[in-house]
Protein backbone atom coordinates (compact mmCIF):
# COMPACT_ATOMS: atom_id res chain seq x y z
CA UNK A 1 0.00 0.00 0.00
CA UNK A 2 1.08 3.37 -0.87
CA UNK A 3 0.83 6.47 1.74
CA UNK A 4 1.32 10.08 0.92
CA UNK A 5 2.35 13.06 3.66
CA UNK A 6 1.34 15.75 1.77
CA UNK A 7 1.89 19.02 3.61
CA UNK A 8 4.20 22.92 3.28
CA UNK A 9 7.32 22.77 4.28
CA UNK A 10 8.50 23.02 7.87
CA UNK A 11 5.21 21.59 9.10
CA UNK A 12 6.73 18.69 11.12
CA UNK A 13 6.44 15.69 7.71
CA UNK A 14 9.62 14.43 8.44
CA UNK A 15 9.48 14.24 12.13
CA UNK A 16 6.41 12.23 11.44
CA UNK A 17 7.64 9.83 9.18
CA UNK A 18 11.36 9.19 11.21
CA UNK A 19 8.59 8.71 14.05
CA UNK A 20 6.52 6.40 12.63
CA UNK A 21 9.53 4.53 11.13
CA UNK A 22 11.30 4.13 14.42
CA UNK A 23 7.86 2.94 15.81
CA UNK A 24 7.42 0.38 13.05
CA UNK A 25 11.13 -1.10 13.65
CA UNK A 26 9.90 -2.34 17.07
CA UNK A 27 7.96 -4.72 15.63
CA UNK A 28 8.45 -5.15 11.95
CA UNK A 29 8.83 -8.49 10.31
CA UNK A 30 10.58 -7.50 7.84
CA UNK A 31 13.25 -5.32 7.13
CA UNK A 32 12.76 -0.92 6.92
CA UNK A 33 14.25 1.31 4.68
CA UNK A 34 14.26 4.82 4.56
CA UNK A 35 15.17 6.55 1.61
CA UNK A 36 15.96 10.55 1.65
CA UNK A 37 18.32 13.25 -0.19
CA UNK A 38 20.70 13.60 2.18
CA UNK A 39 21.95 11.55 5.07
CA UNK A 40 21.15 14.02 8.34
CA UNK A 41 17.97 11.65 9.25
CA UNK A 42 20.86 8.87 9.98
CA UNK A 43 21.21 9.68 13.78
CA UNK A 44 17.65 10.20 14.39
CA UNK A 45 16.80 6.46 13.04
CA UNK A 46 16.81 3.28 14.87
CA UNK A 47 19.52 1.27 14.03
CA UNK A 48 17.54 -1.56 12.44
CA UNK A 49 16.00 1.12 9.72
CA UNK A 50 18.83 1.24 6.33
CA UNK A 51 19.06 4.78 5.37
CA UNK A 52 19.81 5.56 2.17
CA UNK A 53 20.81 8.99 0.82
CA UNK A 54 20.16 9.24 -2.77
CA UNK A 55 22.99 12.28 -3.10
CA UNK A 56 25.08 9.76 -4.73
CA UNK A 57 23.04 8.47 -7.42
CA UNK A 58 21.90 11.18 -9.73
CA UNK A 59 18.03 10.57 -9.60
CA UNK A 60 16.71 12.59 -12.65
CA UNK A 61 13.57 11.97 -13.44
CA UNK A 62 10.24 9.48 -11.84
CA UNK A 63 10.95 6.80 -14.09
CA UNK A 64 14.76 6.76 -12.62
CA UNK A 65 13.09 6.59 -9.58
CA UNK A 66 11.08 3.72 -9.86
CA UNK A 67 14.26 2.31 -11.45
CA UNK A 68 15.83 2.68 -8.13
CA UNK A 69 13.49 1.47 -5.70
CA UNK A 70 13.50 -1.87 -7.78
CA UNK A 71 16.80 -2.17 -7.73
CA UNK A 72 16.55 -1.74 -3.69
CA UNK A 73 13.47 -4.64 -3.60
CA UNK A 74 15.43 -6.88 -5.82
CA UNK A 75 18.25 -6.48 -3.40
CA UNK A 76 16.30 -7.38 -0.45
CA UNK A 77 13.31 -9.60 -0.45
CA UNK A 78 12.41 -9.14 3.46
CA UNK A 79 11.58 -5.47 2.79
CA UNK A 80 8.07 -4.77 3.88
CA UNK A 81 8.43 -0.72 4.45
CA UNK A 82 9.92 1.67 2.66
CA UNK A 83 10.25 5.24 3.83
CA UNK A 84 10.77 8.44 0.92
CA UNK A 85 11.33 11.57 3.14
CA UNK A 86 10.96 14.47 0.39
CA UNK A 87 10.34 13.48 -2.94
CA UNK A 88 10.25 16.56 -4.47
CA UNK A 89 14.01 16.81 -2.76
CA UNK A 90 14.98 13.65 -4.57
CA UNK A 91 13.49 14.00 -7.77
CA UNK A 92 13.45 17.70 -9.19
CA UNK A 93 10.76 16.88 -11.66
CA UNK A 94 6.95 18.53 -11.56
CA UNK A 95 5.00 16.66 -9.40
CA UNK A 96 2.13 16.40 -12.08
CA UNK A 97 4.30 13.95 -14.24
CA UNK A 98 4.50 11.41 -10.96
CA UNK A 99 1.37 9.95 -11.77
CA UNK A 100 2.43 6.63 -13.59
CA UNK A 101 5.21 6.60 -10.76
CA UNK A 102 2.28 6.16 -8.04
CA UNK A 103 0.92 3.66 -10.12
CA UNK A 104 3.55 1.39 -10.81
CA UNK A 105 4.47 2.25 -6.73
CA UNK A 106 1.21 1.08 -5.89
CA UNK A 107 1.21 -2.68 -7.75
CA UNK A 108 4.64 -3.16 -7.00
CA UNK A 109 3.37 -2.84 -3.30
CA UNK A 110 0.25 -5.35 -4.09
CA UNK A 111 2.61 -7.81 -5.44
CA UNK A 112 5.57 -7.46 -3.06
CA UNK A 113 2.88 -6.72 0.02
CA UNK A 114 5.41 -3.91 0.83
CA UNK A 115 3.89 -0.54 2.24
CA UNK A 116 5.51 2.92 1.31
CA UNK A 117 4.63 5.74 3.16
CA UNK A 118 6.35 9.20 1.44
CA UNK A 119 6.29 12.72 2.15
CA UNK A 120 5.74 15.37 -0.81
CA UNK A 121 6.06 19.28 -0.26
CA UNK A 122 3.67 21.21 -1.31
CA UNK A 123 4.67 24.84 -1.53
CA UNK A 124 1.05 26.10 -1.25
CA UNK A 125 -0.02 24.02 -4.07
CA UNK A 126 -3.20 22.14 -4.08
CA UNK A 127 -2.69 17.91 -3.79
CA UNK A 128 -3.16 16.38 -7.63
CA UNK A 129 -6.31 14.43 -7.80
CA UNK A 130 -4.15 11.21 -8.42
CA UNK A 131 -2.52 11.79 -5.06
CA UNK A 132 -5.64 12.02 -3.07
CA UNK A 133 -6.43 8.12 -3.03
CA UNK A 134 -2.95 7.70 -1.31
CA UNK A 135 -3.39 10.59 1.25
CA UNK A 136 -2.68 9.38 4.97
Amino acid sequence: MVHIFYNQRGSGKTKALIDLANEKAHNAKGDLVYIDADNRSLLHLDRKIRLIDTNDYKLKNYENFYGFLCGILSEDYDIDTVFVDGLSNIVKENLEDAAPLFFDMESLAQRNNIEFYINISSDNQEMPEFIRKYGA
